[in-house]
C-alpha cells in the first residue's frame, strides 16, 4: 500500500503549528503542576488540622 502527500504539503508541521503546540503543552504542564501542588497542600492542611485536634484532645484527656 502506498502512501500519498498532498502536493504542497510538507512531512513535518509549519512552524507556527509547531510553536502553538509547545505552548500549549507547556500551558497543560504549568496547569498540571498547580493542580498537584494544590491536592499536596489541601492534604498536608488536613493532616495538620487533625493532628492539632489529636493534640488537643490528648491534652484534654490528660489535664482532667
Amino acid at each position: 500500500m502506498a502512501h500519498q502527500i498532498e502536493p504542497g504539503r510538507a512531512g513535518k508541521p509549519s512552524l507556527a503549528k509547531r510553536g502553538v503546540a509547545t505552548v500549549v503543552l507547556v500551558a497543560v504542564a504549568a496547569l498540571a503542576v498547580h493542580l498537584v501542588i494544590g491536592i499536596l497542600t489541601t492534604v498536608f492542611w488536613i493532616v495538620a488540622i487533625v493532628a492539632v485536634v489529636v493534640a488537643a484532645l490528648w491534652a484534654v484527656k490528660t489535664l482532667f
